[in-house]
């Protein structure tokens, strides 16, 4: 059902069963998936692409220019995907051409109210952003990750599978996968095994990343330890996504126990 106040672009593709509220306007250049709600007072706009049953509350900005300064207007992306929640005064930006052109966002998020997704940001399937937590440019947020309110992510940073953060932390360094970092810049507390275990993620699993853990992080010479870090360990998943993580790129800062 579309309102009558609604103002949709002729060129826009809106699938037949896509409720659109009260006074939102929506650009040319979107498409909308099946069964998917837009309440009122809602902008979209750009070369922006979402999937199925999503539902965005009003005053919710999807699609709008990057807010960097060197954007010239050229023509990139934003998609996003389907069963996502994004909450009131959320706004989402399309890439730009020094970040790969493309903002991606995966399935079953939740973005509450006042979060912010910058260009050229990855994110996963099933990310929860509480209130008010800004992704700065480029940032990578993978699958599972829970960051709490009034958190603010740097430009660029990563963080890994199934992470935690606290509320109010800035993010200024890489969180390995299954890590939960909070403080006033964020240290590495340890591992987020209630997380794991809500996964339902084997003890004997959980037990061989904890000792890995202990292992990789026993000092401040993360280089070394990882060097050293027994093979029997790469047997475990869970340690060879964390490994897999920090040796990706080794240029990235690493948020550690032993961070300032």
């Amino acid at each position: 059902m579309i309102h009558k106040t609604a103002i949709i672009d002729s060129k826009a593709k809106i699938s037949s069963n896509v409720k659109v509220d009260a006074y939102s306007v929506i650009g040319p250049n979107v498409e909308i998936g099946e069964n998917s709600e837009v309440q009122s007072n809602v902008n979209i706009t750009g070369n922006t692409k979402i999937g199925k049953n999503n539902k965005i509350y009003p005053f919710a900005s999807i699609g709008n220019d990057p807010q960097d300064l060197k954007f010239d207007g050229e023509k990139t992306k934003l998609e996003i995907g389907d069963n996502n929640k994004i909450r009131e005064y959320v706004s989402i930006n399309i890439g730009t051409n020094g970040g790969g052109g493309l903002t991606k966002i995966g399935n079953n998020c939740l973005f509450m109210v006042s979060s912010h997704i910058a260009h050229d940001c990855l994110v996963g399937n099933n990310v929860i952003l509480a209130n008010n937590v800004p992704l700065g440019g480029h940032a990578v947020i993978e699958d599972n990750v829970i960051i709490g309110g009034n958190s603010a992510v740097q430009q660029f940073t990563r963080v890994g599978k199934s992470a935690m953060i606290g509320g109010m932390c800035g993010v200024v360094r890489d969180i390995i996968p299954y890590g939960i970092a909070h403080g006033n810049r964020s240290v590495l507390q340890g591992l987020n095994l209630i997380g794991l275990r809500r996964k339902n993620v084997p003890n004997k699993d959980i037990m061989t990343l904890s000792d890995a853990y202990k292992e990789i992080f026993k000092d401040e010479n993360l280089t070394e330890n990882l060097k050293n870090l027994n093979k029997e360990f790469r047997k475990n998943e869970l340690v060879n996504e964390v490994v897999n993580f920090l040796e990706k790129d080794k240029k990235r800062p690493i948020c550690t126990p032993f961070s300032k």
